[in-house]
């Protein structure tokens, strides 16, 4: 397994600009990554995730995420879940103006006094969710946290976008071509981890969990089914051999 960044919190904020809760977020969103916790955060960006951007797919399935939402409407939450899984944190703007008695929010491009305030209350938010995610350990396999603290030292990485996260891939061969696949090597380590045999069903599984994170083309399942079984094959048999 490559070694990857453990501590890093992807950030995904509400794209929405009809209101201008949806400017807090980005705003906020961009204090975090730029100010208060650059080394440990990535942004995802919405509109490429919900449009099948596989690097922001991958990194919000197997990092944990926080979504910022401008409205009860939720959409960073909801499209970050349906599409990878439910974020470790969600705020949503308008329930923290509530809570903190803050005014309301006016302007689109250039903030009143209330949305300035709503800018930083909501950063500072999400810094503060930052630092307890880093406390504990996300599991990868699973896709949510353990209840056990991580101990070890790790070194934290610049933050950027999500698609230069560290998201693992792995070169194969199809059709006598050579085809990156985004997370294979994460997947592979999944279904070892459950348990799952080199088997025809084991592989029907791999390549409907691979066409999440990658564009599979019409008509080359079975090339990549192929592929995908020699490769796991090979993968458990190096486990094998490292334990």
């Amino acid at each position: 397994m490559p070694d990857l960044p453990k501590k890093k919190v992807g950030i995904v904020s509400c794209s929405g600009e009809e209101l201008p809760e949806g400017t807090v977020t980005r705003l906020a969103a961009l204090k975090v990554l730029e100010q208060l916790r650059p080394a440990v955060t990535v942004t995802i960006c919405l509109p490429l995730f919900l449009a099948g951007g596989e690097g922001d797919r991958a990194f919000a399935k197997f990092y944990p995420t926080i979504a910022i939402d401008g409205c009860d409407k939720r959409c960073a939450a909801r499209g970050t879940e349906m599409y990878s899984g439910k974020p470790a944190a969600s705020i949503v703007v308008t329930e923290l103006i509530a809570e903190r008695g803050l005014g309301n929010p006016e302007g689109k491009r250039r903030l009143n006094a209330a949305g300035k305030q709503a800018v930083e209350a909501t950063a500072g938010q999400v810094a503060e969710l930052v630092g307890e995610l880093l406390q504990k350990h996300w599991n990868r396999t699973s896709g949510a946290i353990e209840e056990t603290s991580v101990s070890e030292a790790q070194k934290p990485v610049q933050a950027t976008c999500s698609c230069n996260s560290g998201i693992p891939v792995q070169p194969i061969i199809v059709n006598e071509q050579t085809v990156t696949m985004i997370a294979l090597p994460l997947v592979f380590q999944q279904f070892q981890d459950a348990g799952k045999p080199v088997s025809p069903d084991t592989t029907r599984e791999l390549l409907e969990t691979v066409k999440i994170y990658n564009s599979i083309p019409l008509g080359e399942d079975e090339a990549y089914s192929a592929s995908l079984s020699r490769e796991y094959a090979a993968f458990c048999e190096k486990e094998r051999n490292i334990k």
